[in-house]
């Protein structure tokens, strides 16, 4: 077994266990980019053997709020499963959830494939289908949301779940940089941002996905769901929680812990 399998054992072993484990890169100070992105290809290698589908992309921690938060300061990426898609309320038992934060981001239902390098906001927008509300809930494998950048990235860019609302919306007919979403959790309200929070326009952080994922081989695929980001910062999350969100002019998105 080689350290990229290894490690992906380990966090596949935390997420069924429902535990953390210490940072990989405290443990092996040496572990690169590359290192980090091979694991996490051996950790869904892992959930596709137990029958797990691929069904999008996530790109995490591109917002200046989320980064200060974490101390990560470039975005992650990762893989999205059907396993990991509710369509209702979300189990925390169930799911394995065992540090959830709750984020409120603007998914992107692709029409068409994107292959980096080279895309673009404009070719972005172009594959499109329709963008959504969406609660992505983070949840981290690493011992008390300790990460750099090497961890977040080998443990699936730090994703638990996501749920997505019910409305769709063409982003030809939205400005997506001042599209708003405001937040409440348990009927208070909670936070508010912009698109723009994401590396200044939701499509510019997919275009970045597409590109980075393109070094490696990877590409964005007709019919995948992509998460684009946090729009605020990270809340967390326990059983009996109820989160809320409105993206202006588009419609909202609801999250119930149980």
């Amino acid at each position: 077994m080689n350290i990229h399998e290894k490690y992906g054992s380990e966090l596949f072993a935390a997420l069924r266990q429902q535990r953390t484990v210490p940072p990989l890169i405290a443990r092996v100070p040496e572990l690169t980019i590359d290192d980090a992105y091979a694991i996490s290809l051996d950790f869904l290698r892992l959930r596709r053997a137990e029958g797990e589908r691929v069904v999008g992309k996530k790109i995490g921690v591109t917002s200046k709020a989320v980064q200060d938060m974490l101390g990560v300061h470039q975005p992650d990426f990762g893989f999205l499963t059907d396993w990991m898609h509710v369509d209702g309320d979300i189990s925390v038992e169930q799911k394995k959830l065992i540090q959830p934060r709750a984020e409120a981001e603007i998914a992107f239902i692709l029409r068409d494939g994107l292959k980096g390098p080279g895309i673009t906001p404009a070719d972005v927008i172009a594959a499109t289908q329709a963008i959504a509300p969406c609660f992505e809930i983070v949840d981290s494998r690493i011992d008390n949301w300790k990460i750099g950048i090497v961890d977040t990235v080998a443990d699936n860019a730090s994703c638990g779940v996501f749920i997505l609302g019910e409305a769709r919306a063409d982003p030809r007919d939205h400005d997506l940089p001042n599209l708003k979403v405001t937040v409440t959790k348990n009927g208070a309200p909670l936070s508010e941002g912009l698109g723009s929070a994401v590396q200044g326009d939701p499509a510019q952080a997919v275009a970045w996905l597409a590109n980075t994922l393109g070094e490696y081989g990877v590409t964005l695929d007709a019919g995948d769901i992509i998460l684009s980001g946090s729009l605020v910062p990270l809340e967390p999350a326990v059983a009996g929680d109820v989160f809320e969100m409105e993206l202006h002019g588009v419609g909202g998105c609801t999250a119930r812990f149980v």
